[in-house]
C-alpha cells in the first residue's frame, strides 16, 4: 500500500474518532439534562432522535449522489459543521441547544459515513484487506467512544449535580475536529475511479439507490443492519442512566462506567478483524448472539436491590456495573462483518448508495431502540428496559439466517 492510501486512512481514523465522541455522548447528555433541566426519560430520549433521524434524511438525499460533491469535500463540510456547533453548545446551552447539537452532528455524520464506507472501497486491494479494514475503523470508532465518557465525565462536578460546568468540554472538541478538518484538507484523495457520468441526471443516480432495494440479498441485509443498531443504541445511550438512577452510582463515575461496554466493543471488533480472517462469518455472529443473550439473562438479576450511592470509585463499584458492558464483546462483531459483507460484494460505483442506504436503517434502528428503551425505563425500571434487548437479538438471528443463505446463492451466481 502506497504512503498516500496510508495517510488517507490516518485521516479516516481520526474523522472516525471524532464523531465517535460526539454521537455516542448522547448517553451523557441524557443523563445531564435530566439533571441540569429537569427533563423526564421519555423526553431525553428525543435527543437519540434528533440524531439519528438527521442522520436518515441527509443519508438519504445526499447518499445516491455523493461522488458528485465528492468524498472528501463531503467530510470537509462535514467536520466544519460540527466544529461551529461545538462553539454554540457552551454559549447557548439548554435542552433546545442540545437538541439542535445532535441535529448538526447527525447531518454531519451521514456525509462522514458516507464517504468513509465508498472511500474504504477506492483504499483496499481485496475482500479480505476490505472486511479487517472495516473492523479496525469500526473498532477505533468504539475507541473513540471510550476516550468520550473520560473526557466529558472530567467535566462533570458531581457536588453539584446541576452545575453546567460539562458543557466547556465542546470547546475542547471543537478543537479536535479543526485538527481532523486540517488534516483532511491537506491529504489527497484519488476519487476518478466513481466520478459520476457526464449529464448524468440526478435522479438517475437517486433511482439506482432505490434500485438496490429490489434485491433481496440488500433487504434482509438492511433488517439486519437496523435490528443490530437498535440492540447497540438502546443499551450504549442508556446505560449511564441505568448506572445512575437503577444501581444509584454518582453521575461522573456512572459515566466512565459506561465506557466499559465502549472498551469491550473496541476489544471485540479488534479480534474480529483477526478471527473472521480464518472463520466463517456467519458461525462467529451466531455464536457471539448466543453468548450475547445469555449474558442479559446472567448480568441483569445481579443488579436487583444494588444501592451504590455510597460507592466512590471503580473499586467499591457493585458487579453488575462490570458484568453487563461486557455485551459489547459479543455485538462487536456483527456491523462491520454484515456491512463489509454487502459492500465487498457490489462494484464500487454502487458503495456510495448502498452506503446512504446502511446509514439511513442503522440510524431509523438507533431512534428506534433508544425510544423504546427510554418509554419502558421511564414506567417499568431500567431492568425491564434491558431484558427488552432479547427480542430483537432473536429477530437478529432470524435475519442473519436468511441473509447467510442468499448471500452463499449470489456468490454462486458471480
Amino acid at each position: 500500500m502506497n504512503a498516500k492510501n496510508w495517510r488517507i486512512k490516518l485521516s479516516l481514523f481520526l474523522n472516525y474518532f471524532v464523531f465517535a465522541i460526539l454521537l455516542n455522548s448522547v448517553g451523557t447528555v441524557i443523563l445531564q439534562v435530566q439533571n441540569n433541566y429537569g427533563v423526564s426519560e421519555s423526553s431525553a430520549s428525543v435527543l437519540e432522535g434528533f440524531k439519528d433521524l438527521s442522520i436518515a434524511f441527509v443519508s438519504f438525499l445526499v447518499a445516491s449522489y455523493i461522488t458528485r460533491i465528492g468524498y472528501k469535500k463531503a467530510m470537509l463540510i462535514a467536520l466544519g459543521i460540527v466544529t461551529a456547533a461545538c462553539l454554540l453548545m457552551p454559549n447557548i446551552g439548554g435542552f433546545a441547544m442540545s437538541k439542535l447539537l445532535f441535529a448538526a452532528v447527525g447531518t454531519s455524520f451521514a456525509l462522514i459515513k458516507v464517504s468513509v464506507y465508498a472511500t474504504i472501497g477506492l483504499i483496499t486491494e481485496d475482500k479480505k484487506e476490505h472486511v479487517s479494514f472495516m473492523s479496525f475503523i469500526e473498532s477505533f470508532f468504539m475507541v473513540g467512544i471510550l476516550c468520550g465518557y473520560f473526557i466529558f465525565s472530567a467535566f462533570v462536578d458531581d457536588a453539584n449535580p446541576k452545575s453546567t460546568a460539562w458543557l466547556q468540554v465542546y470547546y475542547l472538541l471543537a478543537g479536535i475536529s479543526f485538527i481532523a478538518f486540517l488534516l483532511l484538507w491537506s491529504t489527497p484523495l484519488d476519487e476518478s475511479a466513481v466520478k459520476t457520468e457526464q449529464g448524468k441526471p440526478i435522479l438517475k443516480d437517486f433511482e439506482e439507490m432505490l434500485g438496490l432495494l429490489a434485491q433481496s440479498l440488500v433487504l434482509v441485509f438492511i433488517v439486519s443492519a437496523f435490528f443490530y443498531v437498535l440492540i447497540e443504541q438502546s443499551i450504549m445511550s442508556w446505560l449511564p442512566t441505568f448506572n445512575n438512577k437503577v444501581l444509584k452510582l454518582p453521575t461522573a463515575l456512572s459515566i466512565q462506567m459506561a465506557s466499559i461496554l465502549a472498551a469491550s466493543t473496541a476489544i471485540g471488533r479488534f479480534a474480529a478483524g483477526v478471527v473472521l480472517r480464518k472463520v466463517d462469518w456467519y458461525i462467529v455472529l451466531t455464536g457471539c448472539l448466543v453468548a450475547a443473550a445469555a449474558l442479559v439473562l446472567v448480568a441483569i438479576p445481579l443488579a436487583e436491590g444494588v444501592d451504590g450511592s455510597m460507592v466512590t470509585g471503580w473499586g467499591d463499584a457493585p458487579l453488575a456495573a462490570f458484568v453487563f458492558p461486557l455485551i459489547g464483546l459479543f455485538l462487536a462483531p456483527i456491523y462491520p462483518a454484515i456491512n463489509s459483507a454487502i459492500l465487498s460484494a457490489l462494484p464500487a460505483r454502487t458503495h456510495a448508495p448502498m452506503s446512504g442506504l446502511i446509514v439511513v436503517f442503522s440510524a431509523l434502528g438507533g431512534t428506534t431502540g433508544s425510544i423504546i428503551t427510554g418509554t419502558i425505563f421511564e414506567h417499568f425500571g431500567g431492568q425491564k428496559a434491558f431484558y427488552f434487548s432479547l427480542i430483537p437479538i432473536t429477530v437478529l438471528a432470524t435475519s442473519l439466517f436468511i441473509f447467510n443463505k442468499l448471500q452463499k446463492k449470489a456468490l454462486q451466481e458471480i
